[in-house]
């Protein structure tokens, strides 16, 4: 093969972007789907190899190209997290797999391993490069050594403050992209080994068994006067460092509960001029395992903040609604993460989570006659006459009704919408879109 010289030097791309991308997961096509009709400016998706999420769907090159044609229709892209780090046999076949991604209409690789990156820029130089999160990027004289290596955007580690990143911005012409919603690592975010310890699934190969949300209790080895702690996860598939018997000793009482690591989830909703001030040019939310009720949810509340700040920045101000929404969609008690301040003990989830999630996505619109009120209900969860339930949309449409008269297609009255994806038809008090959602309280 015909050696190509790596082009070093990047230029000719903007180095910071008019208006904060919004940057959405997606798990599969449908969730891309939802996640641009509910206002993201792109996508990052996984291929089915050398990426970070193993268990997601994924995506395959006929799932990609359809993805692509449909985010050109509403003016988004799609990015594709190519983030491991490669052992040897990893290797094999990457220039051929960027190549097809490339040929998919893929903006853009999300890439952590040099490897790639050299691969990418020498064999595939149509398709941008950013580098990924899991580099651990925290300080401008790294982000201009990438800079330098032909990358026009970095995914900062999620432990970057703001006045680190406004120190980046001002040494450093490149495009900046962070984490503002979602889960956080309990360890340095993409360094973390207690899931090759108890599984041996390797979170840097796309296996990462969350550990750190395991509940755990403590003992101790009375042979050796040492303190343990012991995992108690049901689906632990590899051994226990020791096994419980007559000489561990429970160094708690049985009404105690049992503990986790787990640290709790990032929103930064409140705190968006502060984001878009200091240079943040892309907002990536987190997520590609999460539902598309989760999805669609987040994306539309900051699409909505994001643009009544751009609309007028000296009136904008955080909206009640949107805090109340995202709190819907919250699977763990919420922070600012490492924006602000270094997490302690209290940014973590010791005791037993009470989950925050009080609805079901129940149904997505599929239709509505404006002459009848009538819309047609694809059911996603089993609802019924009697309920109360909620319509929201893009925008930030949304309205509460009582579910009235349920039919069938042929228009036949129901006691319930019980079966997955069946079609009902019922009055609406408001007006609704296709890809509306209907959510009920659990």
């Amino acid at each position: 093969m015909e050696t190509v010289a790596v082009q070093r030097k990047f230029s000719g791309k903007r180095n910071r972007l008019d208006k904060p991308e919004l940057l959405a997961p997606a798990g599969n096509l449908e969730k891309l789907k939802f996640a641009i009709h509910y206002g993201a400016d792109a996508v990052y998706i996984g291929g089915q190899a050398y990426g970070l999420r193993s268990n997601a769907d994924n995506f395959s090159f006929e799932e990609m190209r359809e993805g692509v044609e449909f985010a050109k229709k509403y003016g988004a892209k799609v990015f594709v997290a190519t983030n491991i780090y490669a052992h040897n046999e990893d290797v094999e076949g990457i220039e051929t797999y960027l190549q097809n991604l490339y040929n998919a209409g893929i903006s853009a690789i999300i890439v952590a391993d040099p490897a790639i990156i050299e691969v990418a820029l020498r064999a595939v130089p149509g398709l941008e490069v950013h580098l990924s999160t899991q580099q651990s990027t925290l300080n401008w004289q790294a982000v201009k050594f990438w800079k330098d290596e032909g990358l026009p955007r970095v995914v900062l580690g999620r432990e970057t403050s703001f006045e680190e990143i406004e120190e980046i911005k001002a040494n450093v012409d490149i495009e900046i992209e962070a984490f503002i919603h979602g889960a956080m690592c309990s360890s340095y975010s993409g360094r973390c080994v207690l899931s090759n310890h108890f599984t041996d699934r390797d979170s840097n190969r796309g296996g990462c068994c969350q550990s750190c949300r395991w509940k755990y209790d403590l003992f101790e080895d009375a042979r050796e006067d040492t303190v343990w702690v012991s995992e108690e996860d049901m689906q632990m598939k590899a051994p226990a460092p020791f096994k419980l018997g007559e000489n561990q000793l429970p160094l708690f009482e049985e009404q105690d509960n049992s503990f986790s690591m787990g640290s709790k989830d990032l929103c930064m909703i409140g705190h968006i001029p502060e984001l878009i001030d200091v240079g943040v040019d892309s907002f990536k939310i987190e997520g590609r395992m999460k539902s598309i009720h989760y999805v669609a949810t987040v994306v539309n509340v900051y699409r909505q903040a994001i643009d009544a700040y751009m609309a007028d920045p000296e009136n904008y101000v955080l909206k009640p609604e949107w805090v109340e929404e995202m709190n819907k969609a919250a699977n763990r008690p919420l922070n600012t993460g490492f924006f602000y301040d270094t997490p302690d003990h209290e940014d973590h989830i010791y005791e037993p989570e009470e989950k925050a999630v009080p609805f079901d996505f129940a149904g997505l619109v599929m239709g509505y006659d404006a002459e009848t009120g009538m819309a047609t209900i694809q059911q996603r969860n089993h609802f019924k006459p009697g309920q109360e339930i909620e319509f929201f949309g893009p925008g930030g449409h949304f309205f509460k009704q009582v579910v009235g008269e349920i039919q069938d297609e042929e228009g036949n009255v129901l006691d319930a919408a019980r079966h997955p994806l069946q079609l009902v038809k019922m009055k609406v008090d408001q007006p609704v879109s296709y890809f509306d959602m209907m959510r009920k309280k659990k």
